[in-house]
């Protein structure tokens, strides 16, 4: 009983010891999928119904609706995606993520090169490697990602008045992550500082 104490003291922190660790993260127009629109600084995209006159690059998400970030994570980084609209995942990925064609190979989570936080208005799904693990917590627009590259610690955050993990991946991971997002209406890169 004293441990489960203790881990749901961890499991709900404030947001003020992550935020020194907090990254400016714009998104790469040469990653987006012809479908999203990226706008404010490359800090907020939406799904569109019309293509967007990119033009060709092989870092392209060809046939999913994802984007990768423009900067690479290593060392501590936070960060934290606000979205509306339909379900939207919330990804870490490898620069090596296949990008062209409509494999597993390159949908976020659906890989060992990707973990992906599906996020909708009732549910919060981890995807990794085509395992699918459902997660309790309480619902919010808004996620806080903490990655620990060299600890190997990559955390989601339901981000309300407090801060609750909803999950905590431990591994090793073997090149530098890059921020990821699929789908949804509209999400947003929330400027932190």
């Amino acid at each position: 009983r004293h441990c489960y104490g203790f881990i749901q003291r961890m499991n709900l922190q404030t947001r003020a010891g992550f935020l020194k660790y907090s990254r400016e993260i714009t998104l790469d127009p040469n990653t987006a999928n012809t479908q999203l629109l990226l706008c404010e600084g490359n800090r907020k995209v939406t799904l569109m119904e019309q293509e967007q006159s990119y033009s060709d690059h092989p870092d392209r998400f060809t046939d999913y609706y994802q984007v990768l970030s423009r900067e690479s994570l290593t060392g501590r980084c936070y960060w934290e995606v606000e979205w509306r609209g339909g379900a939207v995942y919330v990804a870490v990925a490898y620069k090596n993520i296949s990008r062209a064609g409509s494999s597993y190979e390159c949908v976020f989570g659906f890989n060992n090169k990707s973990w992906a936080l599906r996020c909708d208005t009732d549910s919060y799904i981890l995807f990794y490697n085509k395992v699918q693990t459902s997660l309790s917590g309480p619902r919010s627009s808004r996620v806080g990602v903490y990655l620990d590259h060299r600890a190997g610690i990559l955390s989601f955050y339901s981000i309300s008045e407090i801060m609750t993990l909803l999950h905590r991946v431990q591994t090793t991971f073997t090149q530098p992550l890059y921020a990821g997002v699929d789908y949804g209406a509209t999400a947003d890169l929330v400027k932190l500082k």
